[in-house]
């Protein structure tokens, strides 16, 4: 049994390196704008997170909007108009008028966030959170992190943050950070790998900031959006490159749109 010891203490050293960084060379998948979104599902809206929940996604990237009169909602745009076609901004509109809003898609309407939390911890799946609200609203930010205590998910959220709540969710969710903010954050006193995660998209990630990432313990997300190719001749011949390439240097963890989930599950 001794000769096996050095073995196994080995491989459990793995498991927490690869535990503290989030690589575990499993690739995981994190839905983009809420869920499985195409021709036929609205962002956001629960036609596409049953879907992304149906695909096996582990984690959904939602956007966090409040209203007029202070309901935290999700909903990508600052107004309605896209999906819905209704011109008011989200933050001049009251919930009773958001919520009877009817997608010309799939007949979704808009959702609640803490609906949106509820089907995920109902379906063991995590949150990515896109802060969309202006400045600091330590109020609404008060609600969010009593929503994700209440639904147990706080643990495993991810956020792209705002520079005005920078501040204010340091140490409470993980956020963003591009790899110059990363090293400015690893100078400042009281700095923890685990409050952070190192998001970017293939574009800006060399094979040697992937390696950094494992080197440091940080977690690494890259990000492949149809946003990033809109001025590409072939957007899917690119992103296919993007995702193979991403790959090869290591990474494991993609915030996609599902069009390019094909690239990375086989």
């Amino acid at each position: 049994m001794k000769q096996f010891f050095p073995i196994i203490l080995a491989y459990c050293c793995l498991l927490n390196l690869a535990d503290a960084s989030g690589q575990t060379g499993v690739v995981r998948l994190i839905a983009h704008r809420g869920g499985v979104v195409d021709s036929t599902f609205t962002e956001n809206g629960l036609p596409a997170l049953r879907e992304a929940a149906r695909q096996g996604y582990g984690m959904i990237e939602t956007d966090m909007r409040i209203t007029a009169d202070g309901v935290l909602m999700a909903n990508h745009d600052a107004d309605f108009m896209r999906f819905y076609g209704d011109s008011r901004s989200v933050t001049a509109t009251r919930w009773k008028e958001a919520q009877q809003l009817t997608s010309r898609l799939d007949g979704n309407h808009p959702m609640l966030l803490e609906d949106v939390f509820r089907f995920c911890a109902d379906n063991r799946m995590a949150v990515m959170l896109d802060n969309k609200i202006a400045g600091l609203d330590s109020t609404a930010f008060d609600k969010l992190i009593a929503l994700l205590d209440r639904y147990g998910l706080r643990k495993t959220a991810l956020m792209i943050g705002t520079e005005e709540s920078t501040a204010f969710f340091t140490g409470k969710v993980r956020l963003s950070c591009s790899r110059r903010q990363l090293e400015e954050n690893m100078r400042k006193p009281g700095y923890r790998a685990e409050h952070y995660y190192f998001f970017e998209r293939p574009a800006k990630l060399a094979q040697e900031d992937a390696a950094w990432a494992r080197k440091h313990n940080i977690r690494l997300v890259a990000a492949i959006n149809k946003f990033h190719y809109r001025n590409s001749p072939d957007m899917m011949a690119d992103a296919q490159k993007d995702c193979e390439r991403m790959l090869r240097y290591g990474i494991t963890e993609f915030q996609i749109d599902s069009e390019f989930r094909k690239f990375l599950v086989k």
